[in-house]
């Protein structure tokens, strides 16, 4: 019996030690499952919020721009974006900066002595002599409108004292802005020699902008296509005209600043306001051309559809609006739908409708005019027969009193000839 208990005491524990064994591997297994499922997770996570960060291309690469950023204004989210967080020369764009520091000056109606080291600058600039007086506001159009480098310098120097401490106190302001991978070496944004490191990205120049278009008076100056205004002393008129090719090629557009280097590539921020949407673009290092491929992206974020960088690339019309070839060039894109690709072309034919509704609409009203036209021209059509009758009779009027002249000559000639046989008679008597 004492042999029995304990032959099943040592087989309960030998039991219960193998229960004890496989639940430790099992425990193993999956902290081993775990662990390799959060390394797999990780590898997988980790570029991708490395990507967020520096800005995924939204567009896969096929515009050529070198970075870019377009949002509305006042909302956080971004609807097309590449490497906004990557340093680049931001060319005049700069000048939004130095022309926002003077208008916080409140310094505006004060005159500015123009000194000769603003003007030994690179065009494009205003012109402008030294010992001239131009006031600071009208500093800041030629700034803002024309690009002037001049202009910038001036402005620099009438507010620091120097270029040095104008440089000093930009990046100060940038940072205070929220502007942390930007560095500025002078207030016009050239780019080499003494003046080279000045840098700055989408990013950050969307950030500036955003600041910038707060104030009333920068928004008044960023919608000008042009600048004009007297020197102080002489009463010399400055008339300088903006570079921004944009404004006459998308209807919406509504300024801000254009730029340009060898280095820095063909440079824009750009505003266009529709149908109550407001919409800021960046874009820096454009190496075909900017105006179009701007006016086709702000198309793509008002029609609200997924970007197709096939059409933003293409160019558009000489009237800068969406017309029929586009639709037809979207027409071409909706044919090529197929699997995964098929959402965004059943998008795009969305906004392909939208436009044939609005040329059917167009085309509507076109008619309803030429109907209206031709309502208000029957009355002249009813007038101009009634006038043609009106001849008609007074042509037979005309015709029935010839005939009465005709009948009175005849009956004259039928008396005279009366009158005439009365006398023949009358003298045959008398020679009797």
């Amino acid at each position: 019996m004492p042999n029995q208990i304990l032959t099943s005491l040592m087989f309960l524990s030998r039991t219960q030690a193998i229960r004890n064994i496989r639940k430790h591997i099992s425990d193993s297994l999956s902290s081993f499952t775990s662990l390799v499922t959060l390394f797999f997770v990780s590898s997988i996570l980790l570029p991708l919020s490395l990507s967020a960060q520096t800005g995924s291309d939204s567009l896969n690469s096929q515009v050529p721009v070198t970075s870019y950023i377009l949002k509305e204004i006042g909302s956080s989210t971004v609807l097309m974006a590449k490497d906004i967080d990557r340093p680049v020369s931001p060319a005049s764009l700069t000048k939004i900066l130095t022309c926002t520091m003077a208008i916080e000056s409140g310094r505006l109606e004060q005159e500015v002595l123009i000194t000769k080291e603003s003007t030994m600058v690179e065009p494009s600039k205003a012109g402008f002599k030294p010992g001239e007086r131009i006031k600071l506001v009208d500093l800041v159009k030629a700034a803002m409108v024309n690009s002037s480098n001049d202009a910038a310098f001036a402005i620099a120097i009438y507010l620091s004292g120097n270029v040095d401490s104008f440089v000093v106190a930009m990046n100060s302001k940038a940072r205070m802005i929220g502007m942390r991978n930007s560095s500025f070496t002078n207030p016009a944004g050239f780019d080499k020699g003494i003046y080279a490191g000045n840098t700055s990205t989408a990013g950050d120049l969307l950030r500036l902008t955003e600041y910038a278009v707060r104030n009333s008076v920068f928004n008044e100056i960023a919608h000008l296509d042009k600048a004009v205004f007297t020197e102080e002393t002489t009463h010399k008129v400055y008339c300088l005209k903006t570079h921004n090719k944009l404004l006459d090629k998308y209807p919406y557009a509504v300024g801000i600043k254009t730029g340009f280097t060898n280095k820095a590539g063909g440079c824009l921020i750009a505003r266009a306001i529709k149908n109550n949407r407001d919409m800021l673009l960046v874009m820096l290092n454009a190496k075909t051309d900017r105006w179009n491929i701007a006016a086709n992206m702000f198309d793509m974020a008002f029609l609200g559809n997924r970007p197709d960088p096939a059409w933003i690339v293409q160019t558009r019309g000489d009237s800068g609006r969406a017309g029929v070839s586009v639709i037809k060039q979207r027409e071409r894109l909706d044919t090529v739908s197929s699997g995964k690709s098929g959402k965004s072309v059943y998008r795009l034919s969305k906004a392909t409708r939208r436009l044939r509704s609005n040329h059917v609409v167009l085309s509507k009203s076109g008619r309803r005019s030429h109907q209206h036209a031709l309502a208000q021209s029957k009355p002249l059509r009813h007038s101009r027969r009634e006038a043609q009758l009106l001849s008609r009779s007074n042509h037979k009027a005309k015709r029935g009193t010839l005939a009465v002249s005709n009948a009175g000559r005849k009956s004259k000639k039928h008396d005279l000839a009366s009158s005439k046989q009365v006398r023949r008679n009358k003298k045959k008597v008398t020679l009797s």
